[in-house]
C-alpha cells in the first residue's frame, strides 16, 4: 500500500510522515531530501546553475540513500547539511529541471514496488505515485509555515527571521505552483488537511483513521 503526502514547504510533511509511517508500520520516503541532496552535490562542486543538462549528468552520477533516520550523499551522511537555508536557496534548480525529476522520480517508483510506502513530497499524487491507495494533500497557512520553519532552523543553529522566512517560503510557492514538470497542486482525489492549530499528535491521528478508513 502507498500513502502520499503532498504539500507546500513548511506543511510539516516530512516529521508527520515519518511519524505515520512508523504508527503504520510503512517504510518512509522523504522525495524532498533527495532534491536537496542533489543540490547539495552541486553546491559542493561549484556546479554551474544554468548548465541543466550537467545537472541531470550530475543527479544520475551521484549515489543517494535514505533511510528513516539518515541520508547519505555518496556514502557521506548529509542528513543536517542538506536542511540549511543555502541548499533552500538553491533547490528550485534541481526541483524545476526536468531531467533531474525524471531521475528522482523513476527512484522514487524503485522504492515503491512491492512495499507499503508513505511518501512525502510534492508531486507524489499526481506524478510519482498516480495509483496510490491514500492521497493526502498536507497544508497550512503562510504564517505557520514561516513560524514552524523559524523554529526548526533555530533547533539546529541557524538563526533567521520570522519576514525573511516568509518572504522564501512565498518565493518558493510560486516556483513550486509554476513549474511545467510536476508542480505543486493537489491530486483530483486527494484529502487535503489543514494543520494550523493542531499538534503534530493529532494530525497523525487524523491521517492514520484516514488511511485506516480506505
Amino acid at each position: 500500500m502507498i500513502v502520499t503526502i503532498d504539500g507546500p514547504a513548511g506543511a510539516g510533511k516530512s516529521t508527520v510522515a515519518r511519524a505515520l509511517a512508523a504508527r503504520l508500520g510503512f517504510r518512509f520516503l522523504d522525495t524532498g531530501a533527495m532534491y536537496r541532496a542533489v543540490a547539495l552535490a552541486g553546491m559542493k562542486q561549484g556546479h554551474d546553475w544554468d548548465d541543466t543538462a550537467g545537472l541531470v549528468e550530475l543527479a544520475q552520477r551521484v549515489r543517494i540513500e535514505l533511510d528513516d533516520d539518515a541520508v547519505r550523499l555518496d556514502g557521506q551522511d548529509v542528513t543536517a547539511a542538506i536542511r540549511t537555508t543555502e541548499v533552500t536557496e538553491l533547490i528550485h534548480y534541481a526541483a524545476a529541471n526536468p531531467g533531474v525529476r525524471k531521475h528522482l522520480v523513476a527512484l522514487q517508483r524503485q522504492i515503491g514496488v512491492g512495499a507499503d510506502l508513505v511518501t512525502e513530497g510534492r508531486d507524489q499524487g499526481t506524478v510519482a505515485f498516480p495509483d496510490a491507495t491514500c492521497k493526502i494533500f498536507l497544508t497550512a497557512s503562510p504564517e505557520e509555515r514561516a513560524r514552524r520553519r523559524v523554529a526548526d532552523l533555530a533547533s539546529r543553529g541557524e538563526r533567521v527571521t520570522f519576514e525573511e522566512v516568509l518572504a522564501q517560503q512565498a518565493l518558493r510557492d510560486e516556483r513550486d505552483a509554476s513549474r511545467d514538470v510536476g508542480p505543486l497542486k493537489p491530486a483530483d482525489d486527494a484529502i487535503e488537511v489543514l494543520t494550523d492549530g493542531l499538534t503534530q499528535e493529532q494530525v497523525v491521528d487524523r491521517l492514520v483513521s484516514l488511511v485506516e478508513g480506505i
